[in-house]
């Protein structure tokens, strides 16, 4: 009797020892990263991006918005991944200063629930998370960390609880909130606006099982020669301390942008140092150090680990394009990240397969007839020693316009 009590007690100090090493949780309530890992490190990262307008796929397809019907398609959306031969996946959980999980920060997102501030009545991300790791697949959180709005400046459009709208509505915190160009975005010079977006990445590293935090390339908007020096936060770079001391307008900004990024990452390595952190910028290197759009250092990035993991730049454009051929400019970032401790992967463009797209009847001809189009752009990435390849995006994968391409694509995937 004493030996059966003995080996009951072993097997349930096993069972509970099992079930700790899946989901642990803090003494906050919060989940903690598990430890068994569904992707070999040194397995080629294949991502997929899941934008927000794909949540309006899920929306139409059930007449009922619950959880399990979220489950159920979320799941479709992991087999298409995995039959594709993917092992990430990005999901939008932040498009537009709103949230698709729960948060003490930021308003539900209408792109979920239908109407901003709205409770969806299930948390999504937690369904996402907990469906890709049952399917062995990484999942990464894709924020979009400056735009609030596109194509609206109106602030009563956002729910009461949007703290853009808050800020609006008081005296003192007006300018963390801009309208420029028909839309609104937080003040990138701002204390306040990065301790906000500092936080929102803190809640979801702390509360959720997300491999990665992800960013891409919507950082600042686009100047003129005639208002890079007036619009924007140029009112508050033309009263810093750092104009007194002779930077240009163009360095503060950077500087605005590296500390933001430098922060987030400095966050998620306090909470979880396996959660990897990476942005996908603009993949032309000529606009991306401009002076007067994006303000993305990406010299600075590279060069030390204290700002990404890894980096993934848009290359969407075909090996035809008149001056951002695909080689070149795949070419020119492999080179830049050559002696970089970051990661670098190639952001590849699917939603111009099978369309008519380009900046030359050549490069239209190629995107539109050429089959072998995305496949090429894969084996030259590896040609070019890129540690992995994200696609853009879920919609245009399952898409009819580029089927061809996209089988053909699966053959160097698998």
């Amino acid at each position: 009797m004493g030996r059966i009590k003995l080996l009951a007690l072993l097997l349930v100090s096993a069972l509970f020892v099992n079930l700790c090493s899946r989901t642990v949780w803090n003494v906050a309530g919060a989940k903690t990263r598990q430890p068994v890992k569904m992707v070999s490190d040194g397995e080629e990262y294949r991502a997929y991006w899941f934008s927000f307008y794909n949540y309006s796929q899920y929306q139409a397809k059930y007449k009922k918005q619950s959880a399990s019907n979220f489950k159920s398609y979320f799941q479709s959306v992991l087999k298409h991944g995995k039959e594709l031969g993917m092992n990430h996946i990005i999901v939008h959980v932040r498009p537009f200063g709103d949230a698709i999980y729960e948060s003490k920060y930021f308003p539900w997102s209408s792109y979920i629930s239908g109407e901003q501030g709205r409770d969806p009545g299930f948390d999504p991300l937690e369904i996402m998370v907990s469906a890709a790791h049952e399917n062995g697949m990484k999942i990464e959180a894709w924020i979009n960390p400056y735009r609030v709005t596109l194509n609206s400046t109106d602030y009563k459009k956002l729910s009461k609880d949007n703290p853009a709208r808050k800020w609006q509505e008081g005296k003192s915190t007006k300018r963390n909130v801009l309208s420029y160009g028909g839309s609104l975005y937080y003040n990138p010079a701002k204390k306040e606006v990065r301790e906000l977006i500092v936080n929102g990445v803190r809640e979801i590293v702390e509360n959720y099982d997300v491999d990665g935090i992800h960013m891409d390339d919507y950082f600042y908007p686009s100047f003129t020669e005639e208002n890079v020096d007036t619009a924007f936060d140029a009112r508050e770079y033309h009263q810093s301390k750092e104009k007194k001391q002779g930077m240009s307008i163009a360095e503060y900004r950077r500087n605005q942008v590296n500390t933001l990024v430098r922060q987030i990452r400095k966050a998620i390595q306090e909470i979880d140092p396996e959660v990897t952190y990476g942005i996908s910028p603009a993949g032309n290197l000529e606009n991306l150090t401009s002076d007067y759009a994006y303000y993305v250092d990406i010299k600075r990035w590279l060069a030390s680990d204290q700002y990404v993991d890894y980096i993934c730049p848009q290359i969407y454009w075909g090996f035809q394009h008149p001056t951002a051929g695909f080689e070149r400019v795949a070419d020119q970032w492999a080179k830049l990240c050559k002696d970089s401790p970051v990661k670098l992967y190639i952001g590849i463009g699917v939603y111009r397969a099978g369309h008519e797209e380009g900046d030359s009847p050549s490069e239209q001809k190629e995107w539109k007839s050429d089959a072998d189009v995305l496949k090429k752009q894969v084996k030259y990435g590896r040609k070019k020693k890129a540690d992995g390849f994200a696609f853009f995006d879920y919609r245009d994968l399952i898409g009819h316009a580029a089927k061809d391409a996209v089988n053909q694509l699966k053959t160097v995937l698998k």
